[in-house]
């Protein structure tokens, strides 16, 4: 388990490194990183998808641990296209939100789908959010750079629930249950949240 988590972790920085190398200090690239890295973190909607899908893909285990987070980002860019060529995607904000419930629930609940399925369900999860991305990306922004910023962000985020998942897998099984459970629980409450608008 501790090398499956420390693949995924390289897997997760092997994403980062070029979009890192390719921001080079050139005021509209630089730009268009930073305004791309602040776009997932500034959303409590997409901070806890992000979060979860790390903690979810750590309790699947196997394969699951790299190729979940690495499928939500690389759709997630396809997503990010959608949006900047202004190509429109119906209920991306409703997506966001049912992501943030579905994943949150999947955590809590201790869901084990299949890789395949879990796969798919992030991709399309992953559509919504880079869509939003994408949408949002400012006019004077460097387009690469700006999706190399959310790229970066998001995979950071998903190391964090990963890292999140290894902590409390190794914290004993009775607390590791309760702290899943109660994490998944108010991401999950949080998402109903966000789809009523009380949040």
């Amino acid at each position: 388990m501790k090398s499956a988590f420390k693949s995924s972790l390289l897997a997760l920085a092997a994403i980062a490194l070029p979009a890192v190398a390719s921001a080079h200090p050139v005021i509209g690239e630089a730009a268009g990183f930073s305004h791309g890295f602040a776009h997932p973190i500034s959303g409590l909607d997409h901070i806890l998808a992000m979060v979860m899908v790390g903690v979810f893909a750590f309790q699947l285990g196997g394969r699951a641990v790299w190729l979940v987070p690495t499928t939500f980002v690389l759709v997630m860019a396809l997503g990010g296209l959608l949006g900047v060529s202004g190509i429109n995607v119906p209920f991306v904000e409703t997506g966001i939100a049912l992501s943030v419930v579905v994943l949150g629930a999947g955590v809590a609940f201790n869901v084990k789908a299949p890789l395949a399925a879990a796969a798919g369900i992030i991709g399309i999860f992953a559509i919504f959010h880079g869509h939003a991305h994408g949408a949002e990306m400012p006019e004077n922004a460097a387009g690469g750079a700006y999706a190399a910023g959310f790229m970066v962000a998001t995979a950071l985020l998903h190391a964090a629930g990963l890292a999140l998942g290894y902590a409390v897998g190794h914290a004993g099984k009775r607390q590791g249950v309760l702290v899943t459970r109660t994490a998944g629980s108010i991401a999950a409450l949080a998402g109903v949240g966000l789809l009523s608008g009380l949040i």
